[in-house]
């Protein structure tokens, strides 16, 4: 029997992978067709969604970009008459469309993302699914668990990249009757999808990982706080833990062991702060959700004042993988001081757009070039926004930088969750700055002043260059503003707040003192510092400009050269899109 695979992750859907689905569904059923069709989530290749795999005679057939019309060609040439259609074809035995994006992957946290249905237990059990809890209970102590993280060199994945079995060894030896473990998946970053995706295509490999950090700690509750904007992600953690009850993988003595534990969801209302653990602990306590002062930190005093372990979600994905396959070989993988993969949320003006893992190590350049298949339009690569709003910009002319916790940290920028913004020349990077310090200081919980107020006046000044109203004096003010708001804020929201603006202005300073000096910017991007004018040597006279603009700045005779009234331009760039013989000209 021939399998029907349709990626229906976020990204799937959105493509239209469900009419997709149910166009098969409904083939299927009017022509009578022995086949098996079914959910999964995205493989990484957003970029090529809707996707469909074929799976026929233990060979594999990825069909991108499919659409409803499509859908009956495929049926009645490959499904009916074993004739694959191979135009539409971008991975199979003989054809290999996407040879470098896959080729440099390394797949330990996607291993079964766009692999199995996410909404099926039977079929992660078929991926040795729960064996490495059970190895656990059955053949290892608590203090072996432990051990194991620990020499696996296994970081957290949600930014702060502290060794994760010395996260569990702390929470381990804190005395209580009571402990709990937390998976955090209140992922906000703009540009981040990565425990989005995990959760949609793998929600059981992350259970299995809280079952493991449980069992090692001594916990028998968990929560996992997840956003309510992942509301896919949230129906197929539901599907999964009732498919983990109903089998008794979870609840009292599961597996046949002494060990008992539960794990309840908490729905986040998408506050920023709240991926700060302890303001999540609040959250989960019903509390608003703000950062409290450290220490003591959550191991010895956590959720409800009890011993409690944190972790994001791709750290979880890959504890059963470790448990398994043995340390040693997640230890081989990556640098020195950072182990195994890393997966990335390709975003920006990149080519293949998506999610990748990739062993630590890899340079930025590799992850763009070789992966990522380059700039979009390819235009001049220009910086790298790694780590979301607490993270900061990497020039191009670093691009040789491995991959690596403490490598990025020196740039100023932090590797973060994950999300890795590609930009080109046309980004303005005070524009840039701008933006990330608008999301932060929106998301402030407001508790601290110098968070609270300083960011506000930062982003002020920030408005102010951009309009084209900078002053001699503002660099230094950002600046002294920036050194005041890391060291005075209580959590990593306002400590690292101001990292987008102090990377921009040590790497690209050029570009302030453009905007500020010669009221200009460079990057023809900030819309109060642009004037359009039309070439008298390249405009003929075409009209396609008038009829794009929406004030009538522009006025000129078929077949004459066109005139742009700045004084009626509102500096949309209509024309500037509209023209296809560079007649308009940005300046």
């Amino acid at each position: 029997m021939k399998k029907i695979k349709v990626g229906l992750g976020t990204c799937g859907i959105s493509a239209g992978g469900e009419l997709v689905f149910n166009r098969f569904k409904d083939e299927l059923l009017k022509q009578n067709i022995d086949a098996e069709l079914s959910e999964t989530g995205c493989n990484g290749m957003c970029y090529e969604e809707a996707l469909v795999e074929i799976e026929d005679d233990h060979k594999s057939y990825l069909y991108s970009k499919v659409t409803v019309d499509r859908v009956g060609k495929i049926i009645n040439e490959h499904i009916l008459n074993n004739n694959p259609v191979s135009d539409w074809i971008i991975k199979s035995e003989n054809i290999s469309k996407e040879a470098d994006f896959l080729k440099n992957q390394t797949r330990i946290v996607l291993r079964n993302c766009g692999e199995i249905n996410p909404t099926s237990i039977d079929e992660y059990i078929a991926k040795n699914g729960y064996d490495a809890i059970q190895q656990v209970l059955n053949k290892s102590t608590r203090e072996e668990v432990i051990e194991n993280i620990i020499k696996s060199g296994l970081r957290g994945r949600g930014g702060g990249g502290f060794s994760t079995g010395m996260k569990w060894k702390f929470a381990y030896n804190s005395n209580s009757e009571k402990k709990y473990v937390i998976c955090n998946a209140d992922e906000g970053d703009p540009g981040a999808f990565m425990d989005r995706s995990v959760l949609e295509g793998d929600p059981h490999s992350v259970l299995e990982g809280m079952m493991i950090a449980a069992y090692a700690i001594g916990a028998s509750e968990g929560y996992i706080y997840a956003r309510a904007e992942y509301p896919l992600a949230i129906k197929r953690l539901k599907i999964a833990l009732g498919q983990c009850y109903k089998k008794g993988f979870l609840g009292k003595n599961i597996f046949g062991s002494r060990f008992s534990l539960d794990i309840k969801i908490k729905e986040g209302a998408g506050a920023f702060v709240c991926g700060e653990e302890t303001a999540l602990m609040a959250s989960i306590e019903g509390k608003r959700g703000v950062p409290r002062l450290r220490p003591p930190f959550p191991a010895v005093s956590g959720l409800w004042g009890k011993p409690t372990n944190i972790n994001n979600v791709e750290t979880f994905a890959n504890v059963p993988w470790i448990i398994l396959n043995g340390w040693e070989k997640y230890a081989a993988l990556g640098t020195e001081k950072s182990k195994g993969t890393k997966v990335f949320a390709l975003a920006g003006k990149i080519k293949k757009s998506g999610l990748v893992e990739v062993p630590m190590g890899m340079t930025i350049n590799e992850i763009i070039f070789k992966v990522g298949g380059g700039i979009k339009g390819d235009k001049k690569f220009k910086a790298v926004q790694m780590g979301g709003p607490s993270g900061g910009c990497i020039p191009a002319s670093m691009g040789d930088l491995k991959i690596d916790y403490d490598e990025i940290t020196r740039t100023g920028a932090i590797m973060g969750s994950g999300g890795l913004i590609v930009l080109d020349e046309t980004t303005c990077m005070v524009d840039l700055a701008k933006y990330f310090l608008n999301f932060t200081q929106n998301e402030s919980c407001g508790k601290c002043t110098f968070c609270r107020l300083g960011t506000k006046r930062m982003l002020e000044i920030l408005e102010r260059i951009t309009d084209g109203k900078g002053k001699e004096s503002d660099i230094g003010i950002l600046e002294d503003l920036s050194t005041k708001i890391k060291s005075a804020s209580l959590c990593g929201l306002g400590q690292t707040a101001p990292n987008p603006v102090l990377t921009t202005l040590k790497y690209f300073r050029e570009e302030y003192e453009a905007h500020i000096y010669d009221k200009k910017c460079p990057a023809h991007s900030c819309p109060s510092l642009i004037t359009y004018s039309i070439s008298e040597e390249y405009c003929k006279g075409c009209g396609v400009c008038i009829k794009s603009c929406p004030t009538g700045a522009i006025t000129g005779k078929k077949k004459e050269v066109h005139l742009l009234d700045n004084g009626l331009c509102i500096k949309c760039g209509k024309c500037f899109d509209a023209c296809n013989l560079d007649a308009v000209i940005k300046n």
